[in-house]
């Protein structure tokens, strides 16, 4: 059972506030502070809170009730996460599932992450969309330096939050038919373990360089996810430029579709409040198909700056956005979204296979 720890109150750096209840871990000083996004999904909430993608964030879930099966190891993305806290309505006072190993609570504990539930979400995510991503500060100290933090915090734009989450050493993972050099941004282990099917897989930081990569004859090369703003993510234009201009099959996703259409001229906006949740419609303009899919980013592609070097693939449904493309000249392609869906539907795994039959020369 969830014990109550303090009063504690969100603002938002326009003036917002909401009062709540401490979850998980309190931070040293008192104050969680990052940019207030919103997440639709209805399970898989371990996996949203383990996902490097939310580096920079607070994540507020839209569904009511969270924490009812608890947490596993099983199901985290990532070692440890990276956001900077969570909001809910109302954390489950007791967990029941045959997987769980501790309740959510724990868990936001041992990884060190704060939040506040018991605020009104419905209205935080009319404000959000309405307004677009704000920053946003909790904690028990007063509104006014909850404010002051909130209007301070450098948000996601024009930071390289990429560095803070990538591997400091290469590592193997699988044991797959060909070899692939997957680059860190902040690669999911759902994205491993849908790779490791076809592939052994390397998994490089992301300051490595294409000669490094070559080096090593990957039959392929893969772009993950990752946080944050693709322009300031260092030398990954030129390094991905050199490796897909050398002939490796290469596949993107999230992120790595963002660097990979910046590497051949692409440009890059950021979205009023992004994309956030597993029940994205996206259409495939190949064969028509609809796929549910899982998404989370901030950023997007403007597909008109791809016109000349790439076909555009995929659209989203529900607000034309590009979510996908092939370069026209090139053993290249890339999605917007996550196929590997940890958490979501699977509609879109089709996608690894297609980067095995690029690997296979077919």
């Amino acid at each position: 059972m969830t014990s109550k720890i303090s009063e504690i109150a969100l603002v938002l750096e326009d003036g917002s506030v909401f009062e709540g209840d401490a979850i998980g871990h309190i931070p040293s000083q008192g104050i969680a502070v990052g940019e207030v996004v919103f997440n639709t999904t209805l399970t898989g909430y371990q996996e949203v809170m383990t996902d490097p993608s939310y580096a920079g964030q607070i994540i507020t879930f839209t569904t009511s009730h969270i924490g009812n099966y608890g947490a596993t190891s099983l199901d985290s993305e990532s070692r440890r996460t990276f956001a900077r806290g969570v909001i809910v309505r109302d954390m489950a006072r007791r967990h029941s599932n045959w997987r769980s190993e501790t309740s959510l609570d724990e868990m936001l504990k041992k990884f060190e992450l704060p939040g506040i539930a018991g605020i009104d979400t419905r209205r935080l995510t009319r404000i959000l969309r309405d307004s677009g991503s704000l920053r946003g500060a909790f904690g028990t100290a007063d509104e006014k330096s909850l404010l002051a933090a909130a209007q301070s915090d450098a948000g996601t734009a024009g930071i390289d939050l990429v560095s803070q989450v990538t591997t400091a050493e290469k590592y193997s993972y699988g044991s797959g038919k060909y070899s692939v050099v997957a680059y860190d941004f902040g690669i999911k282990t759902t994205i491993l373990q849908c790779l490791s099917e076809i592939a052994t897989v390397t998994v490089v930081p992301a300051s490595t360089t294409a000669e490094e990569v070559m080096a090593m004859s990957p039959h392929g090369v893969f772009l993950s996810n990752g946080p944050g703003d693709p322009e300031m993510v260092g030398d990954a234009t030129d390094n991905i430029r050199k490796i897909v201009e050398g002939g490796v099959p290469t596949f993107g996703i999230c992120l790595g579709h963002q660097l990979l259409s910046r590497a051949f001229g692409g440009h890059t906006f950021k979205l009023p409040f992004g994309h956030h949740g597993g029940n994205h419609p996206v259409r495939n303009l190949r064969t028509g198909a609809v796929e549910i899919t899982s998404q989370n980013h901030n950023f997007c592609v403007d597909p008109d700056s791809l016109a000349a070097v790439a076909d555009i693939t995929h659209l989203n449904l529900n607000d034309n956005t590009n979510e996908g493309m092939r370069l026209k000249n090139h053993r290249a392609f890339s999605v917007q979204y996550h196929p590997e869906a940890g958490p979501g539907p699977h509609d879109s795994r089709y996608l690894f296979a297609e980067f095995a039959n690029l690997m296979e020369g077919r």
